[in-house]
């Protein structure tokens, strides 16, 4: 498989996923992932019913690999009763979906803090992770977790797991083969230590998705390749060279862009 077959497209919650299966494989795309929230890919509605079958059925016939990707809103850090609660069975519902769907990754976050609240909450989310973990092996999906990004100082919210110690304390402490990285380049990019110095202190072999966009090392903006100044030509370098050799996620501006993107980042790559 060539670099352009590795690198995939992030439906979002763009269209219903039978279309974006239909759509993938018509334009050759082999790796989705999958917000599937809302309408129209509602939680619920690949829990029971025949759904998720059609769904797996349409990815086998057309050599399509899916992955879900929970929504960052969620707050994986939560602490209140009820509520936190509540995301422990989101997380198991994503899991259930995911089997039911044939998934084979879902990317999962570290939730949020308010500041004052960080150890609270960074304590929270870790034994939340942790205790998914043995349902996400039950169910043989592999949960990814991503590397969010870093939000002004002056914000009063900040996403955990965003920083390079933050992502060092995270996988230190999860373990096992059904916990891997989402390593978002982009978000590496306005961290001091860079795409290069999270791959020196981290390496890849715990990756199991790269997610690709554009930014000017400032401020979160999914930019089209080439418009901010991410590196695009080292930084497949860095990672090939680091002997990664799995998917790559695509996840700017619309279907359309997404797709002409994939020539452009390969032709960055040196393999158009």
């Amino acid at each position: 498989m060539n670099l352009k077959d590795r690198i995939g497209i992030d439906l979002g919650r763009k269209v219903a996923l039978e279309e974006g299966v239909a759509w993938a494989a018509k334009n050759g795309v082999r790796f989705i992932d999958c917000e599937i929230d809302s309408a129209p890919n509602e939680l619920r509605s690949y829990l029971d019913g025949p759904r998720a079958a059609a769904v797996r059925a349409a990815c086998e016939k057309h050599g399509v690999k899916l992955g879900l990707h929970t929504l960052s809103a969620v707050n994986i850090a939560e602490t209140s009763p009820f509520v936190s609660a509540a995301a422990d069975e989101y997380l198991r519902a994503y899991i259930d979906a995911a089997a039911r769907l044939g998934a084979g990754w879902i990317v999962v976050h570290g939730g949020f803090h308010f500041t004052g609240d960080y150890q609270a909450r960074r304590a929270a989310s870790l034994a939340r992770l942790e205790r998914t973990l043995p349902h996400a092996e039950k169910k043989g999906v592999r949960l990814l977790l991503e590397n969010l990004n870093k939000e002004p100082k002056s914000a009063e919210v900040h996403y955990l797991c965003h920083s390079l110690e933050e992502c060092q304390f995270y996988f230190g402490h999860l373990q096992g083969a059904h916990i891997g990285w989402a390593f978002t380049a982009n978000h590496a990019h306005f961290e001091p230590e860079g795409i290069d110095g999270f791959i020196d202190a981290m390496g890849l072999a715990r990756a199991g998705e790269i997610r690709l966009a554009d930014n000017r090392g400032e401020v979160e903006e999914h930019l089209y390749p080439g418009k901010g100044n991410i590196d695009f030509r080292r930084m497949f370098q860095r990672m090939e060279g680091a002997g990664y050799r799995g998917h790559y996620m695509c996840a700017f501006g619309s279907l359309d862009d997404m797709l002409r993107g994939r020539n452009d980042l390969a032709a960055m790559a040196g393999n158009p």
